[in-house]
This record gives C-alpha cells, structure tokens and sequence, in this order.
C-alpha cells in the first residue's frame, strides 16, 4: 500500500489531503507538493487528520501518561478528555507505569486524537535497562504501530555526542528522557545507537503503517545559560540526514529541535536557523525563557512558545504548571493546553496574519457584548466563572471608558 508520500509524489490529491487543505483554507495541489518534499505531515488516527507544517496553523502536542512514580489511570483517561475538549492536535502517550498497553488502550477509547509514543519508555519499563536488547526495543515499536498509533519517537544521539555530554561545558547536561535512556543504553552495552543502527528496520515499520516519525530532540539545553553547543548542531544535522532517507523512504518525518530553555533572544534566530537548514516541519518543546517559573512555566512555556511559533515553528509541545514538579493533574494539563493555545495563535497572527478572531472579540468588546465575547473564548466556562455574574462589568462599574465616550 502506497504511503501519503509516494501518492504525493505522483501527484494524486488523496482524501487526506483534500480534507486538510480544506480545513486549513490552503490549496490541495499545493499542500501535495509540500507532502511530496517533505515540508508538511498528515497525521491520521480513523477519521481523524492532523496537518503540521509549512503554511498550516501552529499544532500544541498533549503529553500525558502515568509513571513509575504514580499511576492513576482515571486521570490519565480525565486528561484525554480535556485534550480533546479544549483543543489540542494531538497527545502523547508517555505512560511508564502499570500495564502500558492497557492504559494506552484506555486513552484511546476516550479520544480520537492521534497519538504518539517514544518506544525506549515502553521497552525499558518491561525489559529492564541493563537487560534490554536492540530487538526488545524494535518488538517495542512494532507492537505500537500494529495497536495503530500515529507517530513515533526515536532518539538518534550518536556516540560521537556522547563524548561531548562527558567534558560536562553545561550547567546541566542531558534532560531528555527518552534520550538519557538511548544513551545509557549504548554506554551500558558499548555499542551504537539502536535506532540509527536499525533505521531501515525503523523506516520499514513507520512506512507500513503511514506513521509519522518524529526525530527527538536529545540534546536540548536545560537552562538558559546552557547556550547552543557542538552536540546540538551535531545532532540538528544528523536528524536532518535521517530525515531526508525517512523522506526518500515515503516516510512522513518530523524534527525536534530548539526545545528546553531557550533564553528569549535567542529564541527567533535558533529557531530561524534550524528551519533555515531543512524543510521539514519543526517540533518544539516549550521552550523555556527563563527558569525561575518553577509552579507557573505554563505561562513561562507559553512566552517562548508563542515567540518561536512567530519564528517559525510548526508545532508545539505544551508544558505545564507541574513542570519540574510532577506529574501533572487534569486540571494542571487544561491550565497548560489552554496557555499553548494562546501561544500557537500569537504566533499564526505573526506569521500568517490570522487575526480574524481578533477582529471578531473586539467588535464584541466595542459593542458591550460581553456573552459574545465569552463565547467567542477558548475556555467560556471559566470566562463566564471571571464575569462575576453581573449584568455589566463591575470592572469599571459605571465608568466605563467605551460608555463614556459613546455618550459625550
């Protein structure tokens, strides 16, 4: 069966691709083009179409899941509802904590959004770290593609990085999870990366299935004082090689990259430069502007989220007040969703111009139409819990500048 990319490539506007384009108000025969080199990704769960990339509202990325730490399968399933409730494009799954497959059958009963999964957090909870194998985290990958997720997570830290992380140049060194445990993993069995070793067994199983593959982002700073270094342009450039044998594989591929903390300043031109390599659309966490939030980087996030939406980036991973904290709960995951959102539309007025929306509430606004204007919002229940409950606005009670100045 043919993938999204080789219809592409053939010119064939496939359903997809119609339904996309005619949800993102963009031309079928130009958003085939881009599917074609590589520029956009659909991602598909049943009915359900995602697309993320060039010309394409900014997407925000829901993670959620249980851990080793806490397991609690009805908020996981409350968290999903809210994903789905209030707006998000997509959710990971991260679950590391009692019986996985379950629980992520759990979540997917409740949402029909896609979802993505990093396979190492699955293969190394059941196989252990020091006794999982290459073939334990290809099983891993190939049981969640057959389950149908939508994309998949691989780190493709190499050996040569590694040697970097160990003259210790950072104030905090490797904060990626998914990538931490790819690297022990080599250092453990001295050996190369898995993925990169297995990447056409990797683009096999992707291609089977139409997933995404989304290229993760190992080497992302931790703080603002830990600038952009050889190991992150090392590893930008090394996801761009595999993501252009994804490509020439028909594999639908995403890159992550400029994640983590970022100080604002910085956050335009990293993310400029990155784009600037490859066309392939940008997955960025956060990034975080500061890192004195601690309790409000949902706010922090969404600054820098909406500075590097405006730069460039096509998607977003949302972070939450629980960040750096715990795991968050349902509502802290609304609180973060809802703040990305915000974040992704500032930066779609930046690049796109999109402010219809805008227009709208400010014509509401100037009427004193405050119900239209709670409707018109992201979240109207809490809107209307602001609103006090009065018949006007007891902001400014009976001064109000727009009544004031319609009457003299």
């Amino acid at each position: 069966m043919k993938t999204l990319i080789e219809h592409a490539r053939t010119g064939i506007i496939t359903p997809q691709v119609r339904l996309v384009a005619e949800k993102e108000g963009v031309n079928s025969a130009t958003l085939c083009r881009q599917i074609a080199d590589g520029s956009t990704v659909i991602m598909q769960r049943g009915d359900r179409l995602v697309g993320i990339g060039r010309g394409l509202s900014t997407k925000i990325n829901v993670n959620l899941g249980t851990s080793t730490g806490k397991i609690n399968v009805g908020d996981e399933i409350k968290k999903a509802r809210i994903a789905e409730e209030f707006g998000a494009d997509t959710i990971s799954d991260l679950s590391m904590g009692g019986d996985i497959d379950a629980i992520r059958g759990e979540i997917c009963s409740v949402t029909t959004l896609p979802i993505t999964t990093v396979p190492v957090y699955q293969a190394v909870v059941e196989n252990g770290l020091k006794e999982m194998t290459s073939g334990d985290i290809l099983t891993t990958l190939r049981k969640q593609a057959e389950a149908g997720i939508s994309s998949v997570v691989v780190h493709c830290v190499s050996r040569e990085m590694l040697d970097g992380f160990r003259k210790k140049n950072r104030v905090l060194g490797m904060v990626s999870k998914g990538g931490s445990i790819t690297s022990a993993f080599m250092l453990i069995n001295q050996c190369e990366n898995p993925f990169v070793e297995h990447f056409d067994e990797v683009l096999s199983i992707c291609r089977k299935h139409d997933i995404v593959l989304s290229l993760g982002n190992t080497a992302r700073s931790g703080c603002i004082h830990d600038r952009r270094d050889k190991m992150q342009v090392a590893e930008i450039r090394q996801n761009i090689v595999l993501a252009h044998r994804a490509l020439a594989r028909g594999v639908q591929v995403i890159i992550e990259g400029c994640g983590g903390h970022i100080r604002s300043d910085r956050i335009p031109s990293y993310i400029k430069y990155q784009k600037g390599l490859s066309p392939f659309p940008l997955f960025v966490a956060g990034p975080l502007p500061t890192d004195i939030a601690i309790g409000y980087d949902h706010i922090a996030g969404a600054c820098g989220g909406s500075a590097a939406s405006a730069a460039g980036a096509d998607y977003l991973c949302y972070i939450t007040p629980a960040e750096h904290l715990g795991l968050p709960t349902p509502a802290a995951v609304k609180e973060g969703l809802i703040a990305f959102r915000i974040a992704a539309h500032i930066g779609d007025t930046v690049k796109y111009g999109r402010d219809a929306q805008d227009k709208t509430v400010a014509e509401l606004r100037a009427a004193l139409d405050r119900e239209g204007q709670i409707r018109c919002s992201m979240d109207p229940g809490r809107a209307r819990e602001l609103s006090d409950g009065e018949a006007e606005c007891t902001m400014c009670g009976e001064f109000c500048a727009i009544k004031i100045m319609r009457e003299f």
